[in-house]
């Protein structure tokens, strides 16, 4: 069962339990309670079992963007992402930043920068891509032929979220996702745990310095995000800051 899913199931129950306690004081049937919790749970039930936690995950998501600071955080840490693969010529469809976003739009997961080629899209490499829709098109598989380079791309764009949270705050709260779709890439090559940790922290110290490089770049593409811009504007702003991107 998802974190998200435990925590919020947790939230109801301690709800319906401050309210069995002071529901005598404020003249709340007890009949109403248990009532509300049966029917809190069994949505919860049904979200774990056929909407693999989506509706947690809304619940919990909706609550932690009531803080600036969570806000701001995901904003970062998604600008990472989306800062480093347009830098390393990476291509990207489409990019959410809340759970609720991402379902309104049928993509998979939380949110976060979904990978791929649209039908206007130009790109160097399309006619070697598939075109496959967002919701086949998961953020942690590569629509790109997995040559030693653009495993390079990806190892650092998938670390760039964390890098640049790093960057602004010192510390990642977030990209445990990330972690493990690396090392699950690495791993599925028959690298080691160990190939796999240095592979992770060269990928980290690579996204960062290209983060730090274009810092102003960031910063102006945070503010973009902010506003919800387009891929297609984050990408002009990117290019008119920086027309030409050396090869990595």
């Amino acid at each position: 069962m998802r974190d998200t899913t435990l925590n919020a199931i947790a939230v109801v129950i301690f709800g319906m339990t401050m309210a069995s306690l002071l529901g005598p004081l404020i003249h709340l049937s007890p009949a109403l309670v248990a009532g509300v919790a049966a029917t809190g749970l069994g949505i919860f039930t049904v979200d774990q079992l056929n909407l693999q936690g989506r509706i947690g995950n809304l619940i919990t998501d909706a609550l932690a963007w009531f803080s600036p600071e969570h806000r701001q955080r995901v904003i970062h840490h998604e600008a990472g992402h989306l800062l480093t693969a347009l830098l390393l010529d990476i291509p990207v469809q489409d990019y959410t930043l809340t759970t609720w976003e991402a379902w309104r739009r049928g993509l998979p997961g939380q949110g976060g920068v979904i990978f791929g080629l649209g039908d206007d899209m130009e790109h160097p490499l399309k006619d070697d891509l598939s075109h496959p829709s967002s919701a086949d098109q998961p953020r942690d598989q590569p629509p790109i032929p997995l040559t030693p380079q653009w495993l390079d791309r990806y190892s650092q764009v998938w670390m760039a979220g964390l890098a640049a949270e790093q960057m602004i705050y010192g510390d990642a709260l977030g990209g445990d996702g990330d972690v493990q779709a690396l090392r699950q890439l690495w791993r599925g090559l028959g690298k080691s745990d160990l190939e796999t940790t240095i592979k992770q922290r060269w990928a980290t110290l690579q996204a960062k310095t290209l983060l730090e490089t274009h810092r102003d770049t960031f910063d102006a593409l945070v503010n973009a995000m902010t506003e919800r811009a387009s891929v297609a504007a984050c990408r002009d702003l990117v290019q008119q800051a920086r027309p030409t991107v050396a090869e990595s």
